[in-house]
C-alpha cells in the first residue's frame, strides 16, 4: 500500500506540476499578448502624435517661405521701378548728342513721370523722382532720388535709389 501511495503521490505531483505551469505559463503568454496589444496602441498614438507636429512644422515653415518669396518679388519689382526712374531723370538730364541742362523743377517733373500701368510685372508699381542740381567751379552736379514703391493687397515694399552724377 505504500508503494501505490508513493505513486499516487508522484503522480499527483505531476499532474500539480503540470497543472502549475499551464497556468503560469497560460498566464504569462494572456498577460504578454494583451500588454503588447495594449503597448501597440500607445505607440501608435505617439507615432502618429509625432507625424502630425512634424507636419504642422513643414507646413508653417512653407508658408512662411512663400511669403519671403512674395516679398522679394515685390522688393525686386519696387527696386526694378526705381532704378526705372533714375534712368528716366538721367536720360532728362542729359540727353543724347546735347550738353547737360539744368534740372526741372519739381512739378514739372511730377507731371511727366512714367507710368509702368501698362508694363508688364510693374502694373502695381509707382515712382517718385525728385532731382537737384548745383554748379561749382564751371561744373553742374546732379543728385537723382528715385523711389519705387509697389504693392499687392495690402502688401507694400519700396525701394530708393540715389545717384550722384556731374557734368562733363
Amino acid at each position: 500500500m505504500c508503494h501505490k501511495i508513493f505513486k499516487y503521490r508522484y503522480i499527483n505531483s505531476i499532474a500539480l506540476y503540470a497543472d502549475v505551469s499551464k497556468r503560469v505559463v497560460g498566464r504569462s503568454k494572456d498577460d504578454i499578448s494583451n500588454k503588447q496589444r495594449g503597448s501597440a496602441l500607445v505607440i501608435a498614438i505617439f507615432i502618429i502624435i509625432v507625424l502630425s507636429a512634424l507636419g504642422a512644422a513643414l507646413v508653417s515653415m512653407l508658408d512662411s517661405s512663400q511669403e519671403g518669396v512674395a516679398y522679394e518679388v515685390l522688393g525686386t519689382r519696387a527696386y526694378i521701378a526705381a532704378q526705372s526712374g533714375v534712368q528716366w531723370q538721367l536720360s532728362e538730364v542729359f540727353p543724347l548728342n546735347s550738353d547737360a541742362i539744368a534740372c526741372k523743377n519739381q512739378t514739372d517733373i511730377d507731371n511727366n513721370t512714367p507710368s509702368f500701368t501698362s508694363v508688364t510685372g510693374l502694373e502695381q508699381c509707382n515712382i517718385s523722382v525728385t532731382c537737384t542740381d548745383f554748379e561749382r567751379d564751371g561744373i553742374r552736379y546732379y543728385v537723382v532720388k528715385s523711389t519705387g514703391q509697389c504693392a499687392l493687397d495690402s502688401e507694400v515694399t519700396s525701394r530708393t535709389i540715389e545717384v550722384d552724377a556731374r557734368s562733363l
